[in-house]
């Protein structure tokens, strides 16, 4: 036999070279990196935009929302990667570990985590085997930069309790520095034992890669431009006349506030802190930009759950507002006509806006850039000069925006982020809080009956809530079906703007009250 001739060995080198390249090419799609939470998010993605499409519940909110969740379990590359940067301390304190050094390499988890804060979130056979510079599923390569122990857990731990790894001991307080994208090392400037204040760059990673398409887009959330953007669209479209014509539903906007603290109140009791509990009771206002807005102002960690919850509870106001409106009334007040909104002329509506803006920015400075603009807006709106500017904010300006925020609301919900217990909770003190500002609404329309002749349809209360003009119609659809020639759309949108003014005037006080302590 020639040397040259080895069929078996040949057929043999072939196969395997076949099995490399397949296991090469397997390698390099994402069906690796599918998990469980990933096929759930799947699932509650196709719900979504059943309601959307189907049941055409906020189709302008969902379908974007969705549409970005569905991007958010995928394993991406170019949509939400962050650029590599200057890495900053999270907290004011000491450090206490150092695992970078300049040259190294830091890759990230190919699936977007929700990475441990604190060592005692992190089980210590998986922080030894990370600091021991060991690849560790899901954490990435070099993900951990420093350990930092915080100066305000330092004074309020009592007793600390500390594990020794390496020599090393570390308390389950001591806050965890990660990377927050892929690169090489390329300076530290602090060793163990140095003193950092929060802010104080500790290093630098570069990357030849610039950052995903939607790091940049949710930009427009974090720097808190998309909320006062929409307010604009908002007040460009909304008639404020019938609010003028019934001033006396400014009630009912301001009973719907009842929502927001009771829930407030509940999330402090389930151990929430007090800028989080704010956030989370701002959701029973059912206005997704004032929840943004807050959110990222006081809990930036729970911004996620609070903007899908709050946008969900407005596409879903046709069904959970009107077994409530129903169980709280009864037919002959659900058949109560109420009288004809006066004319309102276009000085009055002017003058309005400019005295609301003054008022509400003096009572409340941090509500500023959601009442100004909300008020700029109308102010287009109205004056009548202005038509291809008022078009614009209605139109072009108010599209765009819904589109790149409802995206970044959706490309947030992963399915580590949001298949979480905290999360659920959230869902549920949502759904609490808006149907006590439901009820809240109403109830008062009933309680102004009591003192008042021109009687009230207690079924506008409801609108008291800010999903403009969801909620008036809401309440046009119940009223119509106890009484088909009753006409409660117009007196409805009374208590639905006060509820958008109102919400953002509570926004503005939590800001106020809170908004030092983040």
């Amino acid at each position: 036999m020639s040397p040259f001739s080895h069929p078996f060995p040949l057929h043999f080198t072939t196969t395997t070279t076949m099995i490399d390249l397949l296991h090469r090419l397997y390698g390099n799609t994402g069906f690796g990196y599918l998990d469980w939470r990933m096929l759930v998010m799947w699932a509650v993605v196709g719900v979504l935009l059943y309601l959307a499409v189907y049941k055409k519940f906020e189709p302008l909110l969902l379908v974007p929302i969705a549409f970005g969740a569905i991007l958010a379990n995928l394993p991406t590359q170019g949509i939400i990667n962050k650029p590599a940067s200057i890495v900053r301390s999270p907290d004011s304190g000491e450090v206490i570990y150092v695992s970078v050094q300049a040259g190294q390499s830091v890759t990230l988890n190919a699936v977007e985590k929700v990475m441990p804060q604190t060592v005692g979130e992190l089980d210590p056979d998986t922080l030894q085997s990370i600091l021991s510079g060991e690849a560790v599923e899901g954490y990435g390569a070099g993900s951990l930069l420093y350990i930092l122990r915080v100066q305000d857990a330092v004074a309020s731990d009592k007793q600390p309790i500390e594990i020794k790894i390496n020599d090393q001991s570390f308390r389950l307080s001591d806050e965890l520095v990660w990377a927050e994208a892929s690169g090489r090392v390329v300076s530290n400037s602090v060793q163990a034992g140095d003193q950092v204040v929060k802010g104080q760059a500790i290093g630098e990673l570069h990357s030849d890669h610039s950052g995903g398409l939607f790091h940049y887009i949710q930009m427009g959330i974090l720097l808190e431009i998309f909320p006062p953007l929409i307010f604009l669209g908002v007040g460009a479209l909304t008639d404020f006349g019938p609010l003028i014509a019934n001033p006396r539903v400014l009630l009912l906007g301001a009973a719907a506030q009842f929502g927001v603290f009771g829930t407030f109140m509940g999330a402090q009791i389930l151990g929430f802190s007090a800028g989080a509990s704010g956030a989370i009771g701002i959701i029973g206002g059912a206005d997704g930009p004032t929840s943004i807005f807050l959110a990222n102002a006081l809990a930036p960690e729970l911004l996620a759950p609070i903007a899908v919850a709050a946008y969900s509870y407005m596409a879903l106001v046709p069904v959970i507002q009107p077994p409530i409106m129903r169980g709280l009334t009864t037919v002959s007040e659900r058949k109560i006509r109420m009288k004809s909104l006066r004319p309102v002329s276009r000085l009055e509506k002017l003058v309005f806006g400019v005295i609301v803006t003054i008022a509400c920015i003096l009572l409340v400075p941090p509500a500023s850039p959601l009442i100004g603009m909300l008020m700029f807006g109308n102010f287009l709106r109205e004056c009548k000069v202005t038509e291809r500017l008022n078009k614009a904010a209605q139109n072009e300006l108010i599209n765009i925006i819904t589109i790149f925020l409802g995206t970044s609301v959706g490309i947030t919900m992963t399915g580590d982020r949001f298949l979480r217990t905290e999360t659920l909770g959230i869902l549920v003190l949502g759904v609490a809080a808006f149907a006590v500002a439901t009820a809240s609404g109403i109830l008062m329309a009933k309680l102004m009956n009591v003192f008042s002749k021109n009687k009230i349809n207690p079924l506008i209360g409801s609108a008291g809530v800010s999903a403009v003009p969801m909620a008036a119609r809401v309440s046009q659809v119940e009223g119509q079906k106890a009484d088909p020639g009753n006409f409660l759309l117009m007196h409805a949108m009374g208590p639905n703007v006060a509820g958008v003014i109102g919400t953002a005037l509570v926004a503005g006080f939590f800001l106020t009250m809170f908004g030092g302590a983040h």
